[in-house]
């Protein structure tokens, strides 16, 4: 990491890092590690979670537009959770809270069932060589998982720019009894909430195609 990301975990974390009771691993969450939202930000309110939230730049942007939601981001690799804190704390997001743990920890473990408002998932790892496709995180088995977290009617969007894994996303979600499409057609239209990245620029610089996904999180009765 760069000086300023060094100076941010020592500066910044006490503030926005959630400190997580660890299991066998540096990025693990133990089994009995829980936190309380309504603690953690003070208050009452929707409670958004982006997994995998790389340098952070959709979630900050989410969080100093809707300063009446709360945003909780979920990364393993330090140098963005460094440039998440550093461009919350320039722009004011007081609304918003990281973690350092394995995301499917923290939404089958940390977070109370039932809490999350939204779930987004941009751009995650397209693991794109075919042996490599078992290290997704969208993949059979994932539905429970953020299904969990999510509270009935909760929404889960998704984006990516490989059309394989966009492909897979959508067959291991409507194949989900957790969830039920919230988009007609093929595709859903693009998240008004999603801010455009310099990723996403890249993905459309190389000719991929985005794709948004969104899908609701049907009743538990």
């Amino acid at each position: 990491m760069s000086q300023a990301q060094e100076r941010a975990f020592v500066d910044l974390a006490p503030r926005y890092l959630l400190d997580v009771p660890r299991h066998v691993a540096a990025t693990s969450v133990h089994p009995d590690a829980r936190i309380d939202p309504a603690a953690v930000y003070g208050r009452e309110a929707p409670l958004v979670v982006e997994v995998g939230s790389g340098q952070g730049h959709a979630i900050v942007a989410a969080a100093a537009s809707r300063p009446g939601d709360d945003f909780l981001a979920v990364e393993v690799f330090r140098a963005g959770l460094a440039r998440t804190m550093l461009d919350a704390d320039r722009v004011g997001a007081g609304n918003l809270r990281l973690v350092e743990a394995n995301a499917p920890e923290v939404l089958e473990t940390l977070l109370p069932e039932a809490s999350v408002h939204e779930a987004w998932v941009f751009f995650p790892d397209p693991w794109h060589k075919s042996r490599h496709n078992k290290r997704r995180l969208v993949k059979p088995g994932f539905g429970a998982v953020v299904g969990r977290a999510l509270r009935d009617d909760g929404m889960l969007r998704l984006a990516t720019d490989w059309e394989d894994y966009a492909v897979r996303m959508r067959e291991v979600l409507d194949a989900a009894p957790e969830f039920e499409r919230a988009f007609a057609g093929e595709w859903a239209p693009r998240f008004d909430g999603r801010a455009m990245t310099a990723f996403e620029r890249k993905g459309i610089a190389k000719g991929r195609s985005i794709r948004d996904l969104a899908y609701r999180r049907r009743s538990r009765v």
